[in-house]
């Protein structure tokens, strides 16, 4: 007879184990034994390492295409910077107009004031030139004194053009600059810009 403590089912109570032997046995199996159990555990392993294993191998060959489209997007977008700087070189870059380019604009002019502005921006470029050398001095007059005429052959027309220019300076109106002495001018600092590769 059941005491307090046994679970008493009633006619409306769930018997699982009784539904799992019924089932069993309708489907014409035998009860599970441990060997079976272990059987179908094992036959489950080789089932999930089957899927792992084509998991990994789908989720490699992602970040393998993962990996190539984002290499090619970075190429992508680093042409597009190329191409940028290169617009912004033809804006702001190479088309603006050099010195040099003032020099040979302001040269070619008929008017006499345009040659002095070439003479005096050629002097500008000849310090630029000697401080790049490392002649030292305050002024192109002291760094032409210190210069050697074995190093630096065309220091002659360096002086005799730096002359020309320092004229313009001080006699200003006074000094009449003619069209020849203007251009063997200019002439004489591009031979000096010529001899140290300056441009």
């Amino acid at each position: 007879m059941p005491d307090e403590n046994d679970i008493v089912f009633d006619q409306y109570s769930i018997d699982i184990v009784a539904m799992v032997r019924a089932i069993l046995d309708a489907a014409g199996a035998s009860a599970p034994t441990i060997d079976s159990v272990l059987g179908f555990l094992n036959s489950l392993w080789g089932t999930f390492v089957v899927i792992s294993l084509l998991l990994a191998l789908l989720f490699f060959i992602g970040y393998i295409y993962a990996a190539i489209r984002f290499n090619q997007l970075a190429e992508i977008e680093l042409e597009g910077i190329k191409e940028q700087e290169r617009l912004y070189q033809q804006l702001f870059g190479q088309d603006q107009p050099s010195r040099f380019d003032d020099i040979k604009k302001h040269i070619a002019s008929d008017n006499p004031n345009d040659w002095k502005l070439a003479i005096i921006e050629a002097d500008i470029e000849l310090e630029r030139m000697l401080d790049n050398a490392g002649y030292p001095g305050l002024t192109i007059g002291d760094k032409l004194k210190g210069a050697n005429k074995d190093s630096f052959t065309t220091l002659n027309d360096a002086w005799e053009a730096h002359k020309v220019r320092n004229r313009i300076a001080h006699d200003g109106a006074d000094f009449v600059l003619t069209k020849r002495l203007a251009q063997e001018t200019i002439t004489r600092y591009q031979r000096v810009f010529a001899e140290f590769n300056h441009r």
